[in-house]
């Protein structure tokens, strides 16, 4: 008797009003699911329906975009896609298609947050050696600054420097876990060692948080992710994390539509990383069950107004930009023949 092997279950669902509100903010979006080596394409059909593309990248984490170009960490290179179609164009239905045209090997790094500098250059979090960095066309990377406590460039993960915010093109504020200048030192500091530090100065932004992720300037404020407490918010001017919205699940990326604030939700690993935390409890209060997907946050009411829920083998993301003036994006991979047959002709 043939057996037919099971396909790995991924399910998508969202809340009432979260097309309509694609539509409205005239963007779409794009997710990473770093365990399972998806890149996720959100936009909408010609019917108004939610339109869902996703191609596989190993453990695909760090994501920027300027509109025409996305920039993609994936376990040992950083990918940058372009949009192949012209404007009014389309590709199968689709208004934007994403090629990845060129790839840096920088060796696995642990690249997390990606931003595009003023030249538009990628700057990256290289969360193996401590440090910020960029590309290298001769070499795996460039380092560009670590903190003032990590006293050399070593691959030790010593603090778990994850998160990247720029202000006018240039490195202004990371986040990171812990402050250490030993292999692996951060984990110790999981619950209440998180920091914000200012990159210009090497001075604390914010201290007191818990395996914070994912900051970003916006409006002359910085925000964050206080992901091991459960919420998003941002830093008063006296350095104080003033708490916005709780957020049901791991929260990791951050992104800006409008006046809404679009965050990535894990449900957190049964491991030691993810063990004793605050959030634990803020969960129970708040009589929830730690979810997997995008919640939408009203930035003036704190409301989550919209949610994407995913169920399956889908149960951590990393990172989400928005794809501004795209209603149904797709990408090519290297898993089907499609990238064989999708040739542009460029000019001077």
């Amino acid at each position: 008797m043939n057996e037919t092997t099971p396909q790995p279950r991924i399910e998508l669902s969202h809340s009432r009003h979260f097309t309509a509100w694609l539509a409205e903010a005239r963007a779409s979006l794009a997710f990473t699911t770093y365990q399972t080596g998806k890149l996720f394409l959100i936009g909408l059909r010609p019917d108004g329906r939610l339109s869902v593309f996703e191609r596989t990248f190993s453990r695909c984490m760090g994501l920027a975009t300027d509109g025409p170009t996305l920039w993609m960490s994936s376990l040992y290179q950083l990918w940058r896609f372009q949009n192949a179609l012209d404007a009014g164009a389309s590709h199968n239905g689709y208004d934007h298609l994403y090629v990845p045209q060129v790839g840096y090997t920088t060796g696995d790094l642990d690249v997390h947050d990606i931003a595009l500098g003023a030249d538009g250059r990628p700057i990256f979090v290289n969360t193996l050696f401590s440090c910020l960095a960029t590309i290298s066309e001769t070499a795996s990377f460039v380092p560009l600054w670590r903190p003032s406590f990590i006293t050399r460039l070593a691959a030790e993960d010593r603090c778990h420097l994850n998160g990247l915010a720029l202000r006018h093109g240039v490195p202004a504020t990371v986040t990171l876990v812990g402050r250490s200048d030993v292999a692996d030192g951060w984990r110790e500091k999981r619950r209440d060692g998180g920091l914000a530090l200012d990159v210009a100065s090497g001075e604390t932004a914010c201290a007191g948080l818990s395996m914070p992720h994912s900051p970003r300037w916006r409006d002359g404020r910085l925000w964050l992710l206080d992901s091991g407490n459960g919420y998003f918010g941002h830093v008063d001017p006296s350095a104080r994390f003033e708490r916005v919205a709780f957020c049901p699940g791991y929260a990791r990326g951050l992104a800006f539509a409008g006046n809404h604030a679009v965050i990535g939700l894990s449900k957190p690993r049964e491991n030691r990383t993810f063990s004793g935390l605050a959030l634990d409890d803020e969960l129970a209060r708040h009589g929830a069950e730690a979810r997997c997907g995008l919640l939408v946050v009203d930035l003036a009411s704190g409301d989550a107004v919209h949610w994407l829920r995913i169920e399956g083998i889908v149960s951590e993301l990393y990172d989400v930009v928005v794809l501004p003036g795209t209603q149904r994006p797709m990408a090519l991979g290297f898993r089907s023949d499609e990238i064989k047959r999708t040739v542009t002709i460029g000019t001077h």
